[in-house]
Protein backbone atom coordinates (compact mmCIF):
# COMPACT_ATOMS: atom_id res chain seq x y z
CA UNK A 1 0.00 0.00 0.00
CA UNK A 2 0.99 3.96 -0.48
CA UNK A 3 -0.11 6.66 1.12
CA UNK A 4 -3.07 6.95 -1.81
CA UNK A 5 -4.00 3.40 -0.31
CA UNK A 6 -2.77 1.33 -3.01
CA UNK A 7 -2.27 -2.11 -2.33
CA UNK A 8 -0.45 -3.20 -5.23
CA UNK A 9 -3.25 -6.08 -6.06
CA UNK A 10 -6.56 -6.58 -6.99
CA UNK A 11 -9.60 -8.39 -6.76
CA UNK A 12 -11.15 -9.59 -3.47
CA UNK A 13 -11.45 -13.78 -3.77
CA UNK A 14 -9.45 -16.34 -2.77
CA UNK A 15 -5.96 -16.14 -1.91
CA UNK A 16 -6.32 -12.59 -3.37
CA UNK A 17 -8.32 -11.78 -0.62
CA UNK A 18 -5.58 -12.85 1.99
CA UNK A 19 -2.83 -10.94 -0.02
CA UNK A 20 -4.73 -7.69 0.23
CA UNK A 21 -5.55 -7.90 3.40
CA UNK A 22 -1.98 -8.90 4.83
CA UNK A 23 -0.90 -5.98 2.62
CA UNK A 24 -3.65 -3.75 3.97
CA UNK A 25 -3.02 -4.81 7.72
CA UNK A 26 1.11 -4.63 7.35
CA UNK A 27 0.50 -0.69 5.63
CA UNK A 28 -2.07 0.82 8.24
CA UNK A 29 -0.90 -0.49 11.42
CA UNK A 30 3.33 0.36 10.49
CA UNK A 31 1.71 4.31 8.90
CA UNK A 32 -0.32 4.33 12.49
CA UNK A 33 2.69 4.14 14.44
CA UNK A 34 5.07 5.99 12.83
CA UNK A 35 2.38 9.00 10.91
CA UNK A 36 -1.18 8.90 11.68
CA UNK A 37 -2.11 12.04 9.93
CA UNK A 38 -1.13 9.73 6.55
CA UNK A 39 -3.56 7.58 7.55
CA UNK A 40 -7.03 10.05 6.08
CA UNK A 41 -5.55 9.08 2.43
CA UNK A 42 -6.67 5.01 2.95
CA UNK A 43 -10.45 6.32 3.80
CA UNK A 44 -13.16 8.06 1.00
CA UNK A 45 -16.11 10.71 1.59
CA UNK A 46 -18.29 8.26 2.38
CA UNK A 47 -16.56 5.98 4.98
CA UNK A 48 -16.87 5.46 8.25
CA UNK A 49 -15.25 4.74 11.29
CA UNK A 50 -16.20 3.91 14.79
CA UNK A 51 -13.58 4.31 17.44
CA UNK A 52 -14.60 3.02 21.28
CA UNK A 53 -18.25 3.82 20.29
CA UNK A 54 -17.48 7.31 18.78
CA UNK A 55 -19.04 7.81 14.67
CA UNK A 56 -16.95 9.79 12.26
CA UNK A 57 -17.75 9.97 8.85
CA UNK A 58 -15.56 11.26 5.78
CA UNK A 59 -11.81 11.06 5.10
CA UNK A 60 -11.23 14.43 6.68
CA UNK A 61 -12.73 13.67 9.96
CA UNK A 62 -11.63 10.38 10.18
CA UNK A 63 -8.27 11.60 9.90
CA UNK A 64 -8.62 14.37 12.47
CA UNK A 65 -9.58 11.86 14.93
CA UNK A 66 -7.25 9.84 14.20
CA UNK A 67 -4.61 12.39 14.73
CA UNK A 68 -6.38 13.87 18.15
CA UNK A 69 -6.35 10.75 19.91
CA UNK A 70 -5.10 11.25 23.50
CA UNK A 71 -1.60 9.49 22.86
CA UNK A 72 1.39 10.31 20.98
CA UNK A 73 3.26 7.32 19.81
CA UNK A 74 1.85 3.83 20.20
CA UNK A 75 3.56 0.38 18.77
CA UNK A 76 0.33 -2.38 17.50
CA UNK A 77 1.45 -5.99 17.50
CA UNK A 78 -0.90 -8.00 14.98
CA UNK A 79 -1.58 -11.36 15.86
CA UNK A 80 -4.39 -12.45 13.87
CA UNK A 81 -5.64 -11.36 10.75
CA UNK A 82 -9.05 -12.93 8.62
CA UNK A 83 -10.56 -12.11 5.82
CA UNK A 84 -13.60 -12.92 3.23
CA UNK A 85 -14.67 -11.28 0.73
CA UNK A 86 -17.98 -9.42 0.65
CA UNK A 87 -21.17 -9.28 -1.75
CA UNK A 88 -22.46 -5.73 -0.32
CA UNK A 89 -20.08 -4.18 -2.85
CA UNK A 90 -18.05 -6.38 -5.56
CA UNK A 91 -14.68 -7.19 -5.00
CA UNK A 92 -14.48 -5.35 -1.77
CA UNK A 93 -12.91 -7.64 1.36
CA UNK A 94 -13.83 -7.31 5.73
CA UNK A 95 -10.91 -7.95 7.29
CA UNK A 96 -11.07 -8.40 11.27
CA UNK A 97 -7.56 -7.84 12.82
CA UNK A 98 -6.79 -8.80 16.72
CA UNK A 99 -3.56 -8.22 18.96
CA UNK A 100 -1.66 -5.67 21.33
CA UNK A 101 -0.79 -1.92 21.17
CA UNK A 102 1.55 -0.63 23.33
CA UNK A 103 1.62 3.18 24.10
CA UNK A 104 4.60 4.71 24.99
CA UNK A 105 5.28 5.19 28.90
CA UNK A 106 2.69 2.65 29.26
CA UNK A 107 3.46 -0.95 31.47
CA UNK A 108 1.00 -3.22 30.61
CA UNK A 109 -0.35 -3.78 26.30
CA UNK A 110 -3.98 -3.70 25.42
CA UNK A 111 -5.73 -6.01 23.43
CA UNK A 112 -7.89 -4.44 20.60
CA UNK A 113 -9.73 -5.74 17.79
CA UNK A 114 -10.31 -4.15 14.33
CA UNK A 115 -12.67 -4.73 11.14
CA UNK A 116 -12.25 -2.84 8.04
CA UNK A 117 -14.28 -3.11 4.70
CA UNK A 118 -12.18 -2.53 1.83
CA UNK A 119 -13.85 -1.04 -1.30
CA UNK A 120 -12.58 -1.27 -4.66
CA UNK A 121 -11.95 2.26 -5.99
CA UNK A 122 -11.16 3.79 -9.40
CA UNK A 123 -7.37 3.07 -9.83
CA UNK A 124 -8.08 -0.63 -9.59
CA UNK A 125 -6.30 -0.42 -5.83
CA UNK A 126 -8.67 -0.39 -2.01
CA UNK A 127 -10.29 2.59 -0.01
CA UNK A 128 -11.32 1.84 3.96
CA UNK A 129 -15.50 2.25 3.56
CA UNK A 130 -15.84 0.92 7.40
CA UNK A 131 -13.00 0.89 9.99
CA UNK A 132 -14.61 -0.22 13.81
CA UNK A 133 -12.16 -0.42 16.70
CA UNK A 134 -12.22 -1.04 19.84
CA UNK A 135 -10.30 -2.21 23.12
CA UNK A 136 -10.72 -5.38 24.76
CA UNK A 137 -11.55 -5.46 28.36
CA UNK A 138 -11.57 -8.44 30.78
Amino acid sequence: MDGQGNAGATGGGGSDCDAVARAFVEYYYHTFDANRAALAALYGATSMLSFEGQRVAGAVEIGRKLTQLPFEQCRHAVSTVDCQPSPSFPGSILVFVSGNLQLAGEEHQLRFSQMFQLVPNEQGSFFVQNDIFRLNYG
